[in-house]
């Protein structure tokens, strides 16, 4: 079975830092092109950072600089370092793989 599970959000004061994992099972990550996405509340999902099948990245305006996408191919995990985290990036955190999506994390930057 095809699943997408994160983890690693949680509390933390502007400023800090979080890294969200998205262990996979079911197919080989690396082999596909993988995302970051989230939904703040009252708001559409929005991307966030792609990584490509050849190790290439992409970022949103809104996080370039401060998140960092990553992957462990001997884990079959995909990784969002959140450095320099603010206010606005609170929100619910997805994996993505085409068509397949995880459960989400929460991600709640406050004072």
């Amino acid at each position: 079975e095809v699943q997408l599970v994160e983890s690693g959000g949680g509390l933390v004061q502007p400023g800090g830092s979080l890294r969200l994992s998205c262990a996979a099972s079911g197919f080989t990550l690396s082999s596909y092109r993988m995302s970051w996405f989230r939904r703040a509340p009252g708001k559409e999902r929005e991307w966030v950072s792609t990584i490509f099948s050849d190790g290439s990245t992409s970022y949103a305006d809104s996080v370039k600089g401060r998140f960092t996408i990553s992957r462990d191919n001997a884990k079959n995990t995909l990784y969002l370092q959140l450095n320099s985290l603010k206010t606005e990036d609170t929100a619910i955190y997805y994996c993505n793989r085409i068509s397949i999506w995880g459960q989400g994390t929460q991600v709640t930057v406050s004072s």
